[in-house]
């Protein structure tokens, strides 16, 4: 495939473009990372920023999908924790005009075609026909919706917190600011909302005796135009990308609640892996975080024609047996954790 350079935003780093990039034969990247033992870590590896969002043949309905969510659920997948701030702002409309204005034409120009006017530029995305301002002026809560429109990936600002000094030798803690979230894996991102790393986590098992620390020194120090990424993995029994209700993650009490799922029970064809491509970069000049993610689904069924029947139903054993025994309730495990083994070894 041929790859040129696109044009570069100042601070980053160059993207190479796809100039032979068809994204209506490409499939969706496959993702298998459970382990036979479930260890809490970052476990973090180096992206190359040219490979930050990817696209392949689900791009068009997913799209579809996003904006049936923004009419909707508006106030769930979009928010803003202070309009007024102007650092949040800065850190939105910096997002919005990299990705619109350098990214997305760079590294996919079959995709979309960025033209310039002698007032303005727009994007065509080519695929869907719609036309977006890259204009710094755009209001926050345009260019939030324009991110969710334009990209399958969901997005989520993060600065550091200003209005609590950071206790001598300690990090600087970082809060969510703003996101747009149309696939939230069972969780209303509203009510992270203005919240710390800490706090986001707080309902996740062994986060602040495992995590926390870390978290905070590798956000407080990731350096611009540094890019990682890592992938998580879950086990639903709803089919829906939109999750922002319940039904991924359990709290100890909401466990006792839930009875077991019988194997005779469990239908096959809603039941997916469900997979996180999560990354991580800081903007050039509001130096605010972006952590983004991209929501892939496999039926279960594909892991058992894989052969990795027997390798999913030990990770699932797995999730008590390493570092945070706690994520098996957590994923509720207790749930589905035997049917599901039950039918992955059948």
């Amino acid at each position: 495939m041929h790859r040129k350079r696109a044009p570069r935003t100042p601070g980053l780093p160059p993207i190479e473009s796809l100039s032979g990039f068809d994204w209506t034969t490409t499939t969706q990247l496959k993702f298998r990372p459970f382990k036979p033992k479930y260890h809490l870590t970052m476990a973090l590896e180096n992206l190359d920023p040219s490979d930050w969002i990817p696209m392949d043949k689900t791009y068009k309905d997913r799209l579809k999908l996003r904006a049936s969510l923004l009419e909707k659920h508006h106030d769930v997948v979009l928010g803003i924790n202070n309009e007024s701030d102007p650092r949040v702002r800065a850190a939105v409309v910096e997002l919005y005009m990299f990705l619109l204005g350098t990214y997305l034409p760079g590294r996919y120009p079959r995709m979309f075609t960025l033209r310039d006017k002698s007032s303005s530029a727009t994007l065509e995305n080519l695929v869907t026909g719609e036309v977006f301002p890259v204009d710094e002026s755009v209001s926050t809560i345009t260019a939030l919706e324009s991110l969710a429109r334009v990209a399958d990936e969901d997005f989520l600002i993060l600065l550091p917190d200003i209005t609590t000094a950071a206790a001598a030798g300690e990090e600087e803690k970082y809060i969510l600011e703003a996101y747009e979230t149309c696939f939230p894996a069972g969780f209303d991102t509203r009510t992270k909302l203005g919240l710390r790393l800490a706090s986001i986590h707080d309902p996740v098992p062994h986060y602040t005796d495992k995590l926390e620390k870390s978290m905070d020194r590798f956000f407080a120090k990731l350096p611009v135009g540094r890019y990682v990424k890592r992938v998580n993995w879950g086990i639903t029994t709803e089919p829906d990308l939109f999750a922002a209700f319940g039904g991924i993650h359990a709290s100890e009490e909401e466990e006792e609640e839930e009875k077991p799922i019988r194997s005779e029970d469990l239908d096959l064809d809603k039941t997916y892996l469900r997979c996180e491509r999560q990354t991580l970069h800081r903007l050039p000049t509001s130096k605010a975080l972006v952590f983004a993610y991209h929501t892939y689904m496999y039926p279960l069924q594909e892991i058992k024609d894989e052969g990795l029947g027997e390798d999913l139903a030990m990770a699932i054993d797995g999730l008590k047996e390493g570092s945070a025994p706690g994520i098996h309730m957590y994923k509720r495990g207790a749930v589905w954790g035997e049917a599901v083994k039950t039918c992955l070894r059948a």
